[in-house]
């Protein structure tokens, strides 16, 4: 269509943005909120797994008593660790055409919005687990053999102890990744992904329509302070200072 002056008294103005950004708006929820779930989930229990292995960390107290298993914790850890440092190394860029026949097995398409979701998932899930090995990291080691010392069982320990003191650092990573994959939701309409950067480079970039990219910024900007926003509150809420 021909490029529209802004004006807000105009009903076709209108009607251009309500089809331009809303459905762009809706994409890019979309996108994030799948990635961001399956990201979180899948790399939380990763980063669980490669602290509960590492050296001096939760399992080998227990294993230690036993007298037997330390090789195995030492070969998961190891193993763990090179996969999320390998693809912690690759750019997004990289990780989306590397994964394009992932992506088409899974959803039938290497492009749009939910062929996007599969190389979101895929760069955030390493970030994720670092994220989480160090939160769980950063618990005093008192703590821990206080629990253990105590005849605390592997479950407890982690469910009871390291889970209620970590909560507010663990909700902090989520808002953290959550607001990457925003920008990285918008990176990926680049490359025929949908949402606001589609939008942005389609309208904005493209057709030089100025205001269609102002807009984009603007949304990306209130998505992101609205999940800054109930991050910090709910990690204020879960604060035990």
């Amino acid at each position: 269509m021909n490029r529209l002056e802004v004006d807000f008294t105009n009903p076709e103005y209108i009607e251009h943005l309500r089809r331009v950004l809303i459905p762009a708006t809706e994409q890019t929820l979309y996108m994030v909120g799948f990635s961001s779930l399956l990201a979180i989930t899948i790399g939380t229990l990763l980063g669980t797994i490669i602290y509960i292995t590492s050296r001096g960390g939760l399992l080998e107290s227990f294993v230690a008593r036993e007298g037997s298993g330390l090789a195995a914790l030492r070969v998961i850890n190891g193993v763990l660790g090179f996969i999320v440092n390998t693809f912690r190394s690759l750019p997004f860029i990289v990780v989306v055409f590397a994964v394009f026949p992932l992506a088409r097995i899974i959803v039938g398409t290497s492009i749009g919005t939910q062929a996007a979701v599969v190389p979101l998932t895929i760069a955030a899930i390493p970030f994720v687990a670092r994220l989480t090995e160090a939160t769980f990291n950063d618990l005093p080691r008192g703590v821990l053999e206080a629990a253990i010392s105590s005849g605390a069982t592997v479950s407890q320990t982690f469910f009871k102890v390291i889970i209620p003191e970590t909560a507010q650092g663990l909700v902090m990573n989520c808002t953290i990744t959550i607001i990457n994959l925003v920008g990285l939701s918008a990176l990926s309409g680049l490359i025929g992904g949908g949402g606001l950067g589609d939008a942005a480079k389609r309208f904005g970039f493209d057709r030089h329509q100025t205001d269609i990219l102002i807009y984009t910024i603007i949304i990306l900007v209130i998505l992101v302070q609205i999940v800054q926003y109930t991050g910090d509150f709910i990690a204020k809420r879960l604060d035990k200072r």
